[in-house]
């Protein structure tokens, strides 16, 4: 979905919005010849680049664009633009893992050291109508699930899985809702 027509004077800037499926990668190109990569669902200009990131086992709202000041904008120091999550975890989780996350906690960064998270906002939520995920979570009847929306605004690698993991809750699915202004109300996977 296009979300900004540019003046004709000027140059061509782009901005997309897509509901990124599990197991794509966000870029368009792959790493090895079984992977799914953007450009394998998507069909853009080439100087079109995603904002930001989302993991491979992650899906939900990614953000495209030319426009290299909407980048800075979003992504520069000192951008504190919220990114909201819905997040299936394992087991039924307790409203002091909840209020741990809210206060921030500790993960490891991929150089190893130790990082305390900034204060968020998260809530536990009744599951949210999200497109069916290819493939679907595996049912486990004797393992409850539960649902929490978790906002933050920073973007350390694998942050979301790190702190719920941090609180004794591993993560099952993991869907950016939004990203500032925009999200993935009523889209359609991929």
């Amino acid at each position: 979905m296009c979300i900004f027509a540019p003046n004709q004077n000027t140059l061509r800037l782009q901005n997309y919005i897509l509901y990124k499926p599990f197991n794509v990668l966000s870029q368009f190109t792959t790493e090895a010849p079984d992977q799914i990569c953007l450009a394998d669902i998507l069909k853009v200009d080439k100087d079109i680049y995603p904002v930001g990131r989302l993991d491979y086992d992650s899906e939900g709202l990614l953000l495209l664009s030319n426009d290299k000041k909407l980048n800075a904008t979003l992504l520069g120091p000192g951008s504190k633009k919220d990114k909201t999550y819905y997040v299936q975890v394992e087991g039924d989780i307790t409203q002091q893992a909840v209020s741990a996350l809210i206060n921030g906690v500790t993960i490891k960064l991929p150089s190893k050291a130790l990082y305390k998270t900034l204060p968020c906002k998260a809530k536990k939520i009744l599951e949210p109508t999200l497109p069916e995920r290819n493939p679907p979570i595996r049912f486990r009847a004797n393992i409850p699930t539960s649902w929490i929306s978790i906002t933050i605004n920073e973007g350390k690698n694998r942050q979301i899985r790190k702190m719920c993991a941090a609180v004794g809750y591993p993560v099952l699915r993991l869907v950016r809702f939004s990203f500032g202004e925009w999200n993935i109300r009523g889209m359609v996977s991929g």
